[in-house]
């Protein structure tokens, strides 16, 4: 699919999106259900059929635009930029920062702004497991790309963020998905306690970094809104008000995720129970589980999203079963 979309076109390759979309709606029961479940939350009513395959066509759009957006032809795309000037100051002091995201939207289209201006450098934190998904993508599309990924989960992974932050890099994460074992806090979300993973926020207080939020909305068509926003700052937070800050800061997080969810609701792409309950030591879905395991049974691995972030990314596997971030 990647050789069509870079052969056709964007105006051509949108063409195939409605019988694709249509094709995995109705092979991926589970995956729907979870949309049609978290589309009832935020509309506040039962999600009808077209409700959730208007959710699936944003989601095969983003992933279609995220090709052309790896490949740096950004001209194809009208991008309106919110709080730039939150990571120009930033890259004017020298000093890194983290920049915490969803797997809400597109994080190519975030990462598309570290082209655009020569100052900035957007670095990508994620899973050794998102990062091969990416890096084979990656590879047939700009291979350097595989340069501004910092892989998570190893020995010298703290050392390797640190010499990015040193550097001034804007370190992308998504902080929405935790790992079987990760520390989690109970968050109120969209009307219901939900898990969020504690990782990315301890590691900023440890390492005493700048925190912004990211959002990379699509507005249909070939439109995006980027939104950069200041979240939390643990540069003067003493060891002993670590933990409460973290609280304070995630609890933010998730606040302004659910306004981003009610604002535009199909650019929510966890398709899995998000406000389920893991099993004591399991680790938690690592997303579109369902839609990407029926996509590479088909031969379609080429626009499957295994966004890693892309911060975080997706673990494939079947909804509920598992649930990874970056």
């Amino acid at each position: 699919m990647f050789r069509i979309a870079m052969l056709a076109g964007r105006p051509a390759t949108r063409l195939l999106l409605g019988p694709i979309t249509l094709f995995f709606w109705l092979r991926t029961p589970q995956a729907r259900a979870a949309s049609a479940d978290y589309l009832g939350r935020v509309l506040g009513r039962p999600a009808r059929a077209r409700d959730t395959l208007r959710h699936y066509f944003a989601f095969a759009s983003v992933i279609l635009d995220r090709v052309y957006f790896l490949a740096g032809r950004c001209e194809a795309f009208a991008v309106e930029v919110h709080g730039k000037e939150l990571l120009l100051e930033a890259a004017r002091a020298g000093r890194g920062v983290f920049l915490v995201g969803a797997h809400m939207g597109s994080f190519e289209a975030l990462r598309s702004i570290g082209r655009a201006h020569a100052g900035l450098r957007v670095s990508m934190a994620m899973y050794e497991d998102n990062a091969r998904k990416l890096g084979a993508l990656a590879r047939a599309v700009d291979p350097s790309l595989l340069e501004d990924v910092v892989p998570l989960g190893r020995i010298d992974s703290m050392i390797r963020l640190e010499e990015r932050l040193r550097r001034g890099d804007l370190v992308g994460f998504l902080a929405d998905r935790a790992l079987g074992g990760e520390e989690t806090v109970s968050v109120d979300f969209l009307g219901a306690p939900a898990a969020f993973p504690t990782g990315v926020f301890r590691m900023a207080a440890v390492l005493r970094v700048p925190v912004i939020r990211m959002a990379g909305l699509y507005l249909g068509g070939n439109r995006y809104a980027l939104h950069f926003e200041p979240l939390a700052d643990f540069g003067a937070t003493p060891r002993s008000e670590r933990a409460r800050q973290v609280a304070l800061a995630m609890r933010e997080y998730a606040a302004r995720l659910e306004a981003d969810c009610r604002r535009l609701p199909c650019n929510w792409f966890n398709f899995f129970d998000f406000w389920a309950e893991p099993a004591a030591g399991a680790a938690k879905h690592g997303g579109e589980g369902d839609v990407r395991d029926a996509a590479a049974a088909e031969g379609e691995g080429d626009m499957r999203e295994g966004d890693g972030a892309k911060g975080g990314g997706g673990v494939r596997g079947r909804a509920g079963a598992r649930r990874g971030d970056g």
